[in-house]
């Protein structure tokens, strides 16, 4: 244990104070993380040795993801939104759900061992994109506004509404899905996974403010005590919401776009706070994927997992998001870079671990491509987030100077 904590505590550390030279390069925190991961855990030089089951390692996703988009939606820009609003609705109306069926084409093309409905729970497990992932390019200001808060809307709900599609999908791969009213049961689903989530999102979060407002009025909080209100106030909205049966991930957004229009004042340096709880929290969870399941899981992978995985993150996604932003005013170049930039991370680890408690036949073929699919995920969206940010900056001042 105290090995484990060491090496750990040394490379937060060593990270910590090189973080802003590494971020000017093109490889990103999760890269460094899950390496680093793999090249210290048993496959490796064998150092780090994490004893950590697949609930665990779903617990620390679940919660990790939860304040990241927590955090992502507080920082929002809503009035950049009102303009740009017609971009992540058409990413999540339109192209979520052609990804789905893009994704269960392919496997069905690619995958001969998994059933029609292991297909389709592949096809959703893959078709959410991460906001931690993806924070590098929301968070830069050479992407321009729409692109930027259409990304981080999408990300922060499309993981939430694929909650309980993927809940469907394995009540009908199941013995118990061979009867009853399965399109009531996916209303239920669906009502409660999206009901519950708001309105603890928004209820929790504006009861929580309300509170703030009235304790910094009397001077009843310390700063110590501060810089927690945010994570817990996060973790709190997102366990609520599990325990009520609806998505903790929809309450942890809305509840994070309640908070940041509610509260203006002091908002910056609670976000930073908190952010700084998440960074930590992600770095230990890809730690522990990348010691605990990437080198593990590399010995089963097949060409044609590989090469599912590679489409998943180009055709699947590119394609679908192309085609539902057609009639927008925007480039080519543009619609091409936000179909790119769909990571996979958090939310894949989390369905991946719900699917393998449940023990399909077929589990063992969808683990493997949906570890290969974040593993493609983390080194090509890393190295390639700086570089395309560059090149489309670079372009989009091209052509405003050929207006001008």
């Amino acid at each position: 244990m105290y090995q484990n904590l060491a090496i750990l505590a040394a490379f937060t550390f060593l990270y910590s104070i090189t973080s802003a030279g590494l971020g000017r390069t093109p490889v990103n925190g999760a890269l460094v993380f899950m390496g680093f991961g793999a090249a210290m855990g048993p496959l490796g030089l064998g150092l780090l040795h994490l004893d950590i089951d697949a609930e665990g390692l779903r617990t620390m996703a679940e919660l990790t993801l939860a304040l990241v988009l927590f955090t992502d939606a507080a920082g929002s820009h809503l009035r950049e939104l009102q303009h740009s609003y017609r971009i992540p609705l058409r990413l999540l109306g339109i192209g979520l759900p052609l990804t789905i069926g893009l994704g269960y084409a392919a496997g069905w093309l690619l995958l001969d061992g998994l059933g029609w409905m292991e297909i389709a729970i592949l096809a959703v497990m893959l078709a959410p994109t991460d906001a931690a992932l993806g924070k590098a390019v929301v968070t830069n200001p050479s992407v321009p506004g729409p692109i930027r808060e259409g990304l981080n809307l999408e990300s922060g709900l499309n993981d939430g509404i694929c909650v309980p599609i993927l809940f469907v999908f394995l009540f009908l791969a199941s013995e118990a899905g061979a009867g009853g009213d399965t399109s009531a049961l996916v209303i239920k689903l669906v009502a409660e996974a999206i009901g519950f989530g708001v309105a603890v999102g928004v209820g929790m979060t504006w009861l929580a403010v309300m509170l703030l407002r009235a304790v910094n009025s009397r001077g009843w909080m310390t700063d110590s005590w501060e810089q927690i209100t945010l994570p817990t106030l996060a973790v709190a909205c997102f366990g609520l919401t599990q325990w009520l049966g609806g998505s903790g991930f929809i309450a942890c957004f809305v509840g994070g776009l309640v908070f940041g229009a509610m509260e203006k004042k002091g908002t910056h340096l609670r976000l930073l706070e908190a952010e700084g709880v998440g960074d930590t929290m992600a770095l230990l969870t890809w730690v522990v994927f990348g010691a605990a399941v990437v080198g593990q899981g590399l010995d089963s992978l097949t060409w044609q997992v590989v090469l599912y995985a590679f489409l998943s993150l180009t055709v699947i996604r590119m394609l679908p998001v192309f085609l539902s932003l057609s009639g927008l005013p925007m480039a080519a170049t543009e619609k091409l870079f936000v179909g790119w930039f769909g990571p996979r991370g958090l939310a894949s680890i989390v369905f991946g671990v719900i699917v393998l408690e449940d023990k399909l036949p077929g589990g063992g073929t969808i683990i493997d491509a949906t570890v290969a699919t974040i593993v493609l995920s983390v080194l090509l969206h890393g190295l390639s987030a700086n570089p395309l940010v560059g090149a489309l900056a670079s372009k989009m001042k091209a052509v405003a100077a050929t207006r001008h």
